[in-house]
């Protein structure tokens, strides 16, 4: 309870906005895994399976309903990280594994096995362990403080070897095993997602400014991260669909998906 004051009396308004962003993005995010679910296995029913390389969900409408769910998820996720530290926002993610494993199970009938339900606790305690323990944001002035980071050499040697394997994952093993090995999938949309942390912040940081009176759209840099963040979330998405249509268990898609990229970003 003393670390949960100490937390609470350090939280700045910003912080809590981002929180309660957070939070309602994971709501949304979780609830749409699973109308989407829906829509892909309606749509495969009477055409070509998106794992298979088919987009007839593209015609189906509650394929269209989660997908518009999930944006305003993500809508909140990147404000969130406009407000509040990338380290207290991301843990928060987890709660989207909560509410899609529990909707699976009951409107999937995916049932929901003891690992599963010692995952979800698992992620809970992580979460909540990070989140009572994030440190203060420092003050960013300039959407170029955030690319001076981006550009150091840690962050882009860690980049060139992600970029690597998801060409590696893309072009040598998903022709290959993407039909049989869910985790082809699950690998490439983690990877690509660690990388567009970074450029989601760096956004939502200069449209920040921007509304606040500093434009950070005259900085080609602002453009160079929305061009990241575009490719980043057509690729997840592209490959997202194609393992939600498998006839593994769904549950275990979020939780791996959530917990790679987390990891990916602590590292940074």
């Amino acid at each position: 309870m003393a670390a949960v004051r100490r937390w609470s009396e350090g939280m700045s308004s910003d912080n809590i906005k981002g929180l309660v962003l957070a939070i309602s993005s994971s709501l949304f995010i979780g609830a749409s895994f699973i109308v989407k679910k829906k829509g892909l296995k309606k749509a495969g029913a009477s055409g070509v399976r998106a794992g298979v390389g088919g987009y007839s969900y593209l015609l189906e409408p509650l394929w269209w309903i989660g997908m518009i769910t999930m944006v305003v998820g993500e809508i909140a996720n990147f404000a969130a990280y406009a407000f509040a530290p990338a380290i207290l926002v991301t843990p928060l993610g987890a709660l989207s594994i909560i509410i899609s494993a529990v909707l699976a199970h009951i409107i999937l009938r995916e049932k929901l096995h003891t690992f599963g339900i010692l995952g979800c606790a698992l992620c809970v305690v992580g979460s909540t362990t990070i989140v009572l323990h994030a440190p203060q944001e420092r003050q960013i002035e300039s959407v170029t403080e955030v690319w001076d980071l981006a550009t150091e050499t840690g962050f882009l040697f860690y980049t060139a070897l992600v970029l690597t394997a998801v060409f590696i994952l893309i072009f040598h093993f998903v022709p290959q095993y993407g039909q049989t090995h869910i985790m082809v999938y699950i690998g490439v949309c983690s990877l690509v997602g660690s990388i567009s942390v970074m450029s989601v912040k760096a956004l939502g940081i200069a449209l920040k400014l921007t509304f606040s009176g500093m434009n950070q759209l005259l900085y080609p840099q602002t453009w160079a991260f929305t061009l990241v963040v575009a490719s980043c979330v057509i690729t997840q998405m592209n490959y997202l669909n194609k393992v939600m249509v498998y006839t593994l268990p769904f549950l275990l898609l979020v939780p791996s998906l959530s917990l790679l990229m987390s990891t990916f970003l602590l590292l940074f």
